[in-house]
């Protein structure tokens, strides 16, 4: 499989993890747009939300949960952004579905 995701989800790139269980892993950003910036990647590959089908509806919240849970763990109870970009002219640069979890300083709106 070609997907740079998919290779880092099944551990032939390397990452700095952050969870991982039987339907996502998560991990560092390589290139962080805030002090915490980490990937939500469901193991399954989607390759956007626009192409989630009816029966991930269960995994789309199970990842949703992750990011919350993640926002816990690294301390962001001042708050912080869950974000999924959808397509080219969303800003999506890899073809698997993936949540940013962007905390650690204010977030201003609109993102830009």
């Amino acid at each position: 499989m070609s997907c740079l995701f998919c290779k880092i989800v099944e551990g032939s790139i390397p990452s700095a993890g952050v969870y991982q269980d039987d339907e996502c892993y998560a991990f560092a950003d390589i290139n962080p747009q805030a002090p915490v910036h980490v990937l939500v990647v469901p193991r399954k590959h989607i390759v956007s939300l626009a192409e989630a089908a009816a029966d991930d509806r269960g995994l789309l919240g199970h990842l949703h949960w992750v990011a919350a849970e993640i926002a816990r763990t690294k301390g962001l109870a001042k708050g912080y952004r869950v974000v999924v970009n959808i397509g080219e002219d969303g800003g999506q640069t890899v073809d698997h579905l993936h949540l940013h979890v962007l905390g650690g300083r204010p977030m201003h709106w609109p993102p830009g």
